[in-house]
């Protein structure tokens, strides 16, 4: 076999992050329970929106959801991605070298090449696969050793000036999609090219279901916003997409920033959902995973029908560690991760300083107009 010309930095990997990861603590098993005996493959067809496109959720059929231009844009972009996700291993090329670690700093580096915000790296839990697709309900068989995470930021700007709710919250979600898809498509490419399979799954393309991985990867805690994680430094400001691969790789471990007693005192994302769907309330055990409950009908039907704009991301916005990376913030973020006491006293102060209220002088985006009284 010929060799790829292949640049692998090797141990040094200062420099890999654009965030400072090396700071956080970590751990031998995610901060929520999970009882992997207990975890029942899920079904992809029984996710929300694929049960309100069904009518299972009591749907209004006077209810217009309209989209936005720049949601269909990124939409259909998608479309093509999806194409990519898949494809032949090309056998006659390897990389230069064989370590794992150096695999591992090298595919983690292509991927921030490739524009990604945060990557992680983990082996691929069997529960995470889908056990049947959507819409069709085919089996879904998918054996590959490791997964690779990555996440793209919603846009710290946008967020800022949007309420969450209003006519750009669906296409700052698929901003993310659609880009940390296209990273994954490419990345994936890439891999197959080394000699090695690789399959990349993206929202509308997924046999995987992405929390399991993102946590097992160190990249984020089970949040009180139900089946979301949290990242440190982006807070749940992104969006997730994943390449799994036989490729041998160096897993990353699970972190612990704090995050399940803050949220445990917070609540603002609960009390500022426009739907009621977040709990308030405490933890309970549902197919093996530890989680905050949520009303997924409720959520659903809200983001599909929403009046005041398109789909919902309120959640997101409110939450306290949903702000841009300034020094201030940052010093902010250590509080919240390393003084406990003080947790109380930052939900506080976000809520005195205003944060999570839009700053419309900063919007830049085109609304809609209602044609008719309706949408």
């Amino acid at each position: 076999m010929s060799s790829i010309t292949t640049y692998l930095r090797g141990s040094d990997t200062e420099r890999l992050d654009p965030y400072p990861v090396k700071i956080l603590k970590r751990v031998d098993r995610p901060t929520i329970r999970i009882n992997e005996e207990k975890i029942q493959r899920a079904d992809e067809r029984e996710a929300g929106f694929n049960k309100y496109r069904r009518g299972e959720f009591g749907n209004d059929p006077k209810a217009k959801n309209t989209t936005h231009p720049l949601s269909d844009v990124l939409q259909n972009m998608q479309g093509l991605l999806r194409k990519s996700a898949d494809g032949d291993v090309l056998v006659n090329l390897t990389p230069q070298s064989d370590d794992p670690e150096k695999i591992t700093c090298h595919i983690k580096e292509t991927a921030y090449f490739f524009r990604a915000d945060l990557v992680g790296v983990c082996k691929l839990p069997p529960y995470a696969v889908y056990r049947y697709s959507n819409p069709t309900g085919d089996p879904i068989e998918l054996n590959h050793k490791y997964a690779i995470a990555i996440l793209v930021d919603q846009d710290w700007k946008t967020s800022e000036a949007s309420t969450g709710d209003d006519w750009i919250s669906t296409s700052m979600a698929y901003r993310s999609y659609t880009a940390s898809g296209f990273i994954a498509c490419m990345l994936a490419d890439y891999i197959r090219r080394l000699g090695y399979p690789a399959r990349a799954h993206m929202q509308g393309n997924n046999q995987i279901v992405i929390p399991p991985v993102l946590l097992w990867a160190g990249l984020g805690e089970m949040s009180r916003i139900g089946g979301a994680l949290v990242n440190p430094f982006l807070g749940p400001r992104f969006k997730a997409a994943v390449v799994t691969t036989d490729l041998p790789l160096v897993p990353d471990r699970p972190i612990d920033f704090g995050l399940q007693d803050f949220c445990a005192k917070c609540k603002k994302c609960a009390r500022e959902c426009p739907s009621g769907a977040i709990s308030s309330g405490d933890k309970i055990f549902r197919n093996g995973y530890e989680t905050w409950p949520m009303d997924v009908k409720k959520c659903t039907i809200y983001r599909r029908a929403n009046k005041k704009g398109v789909g919902c991301g309120v959640c997101i916005n409110v939450c306290p560690w949903n702000k841009p990376y300034t020094p201030f913030h940052r010093s902010v973020r250590w509080t919240m991760r390393n003084i406990p006491l003080l947790r109380n006293f930052a939900v506080w102060a976000d809520d005195i300083m205003g944060y999570g209220k839009p700053k419309r002088q900063n919007q830049w985006w085109m609304d809609l107009k209602v044609a008719d009284g309706e949408k």
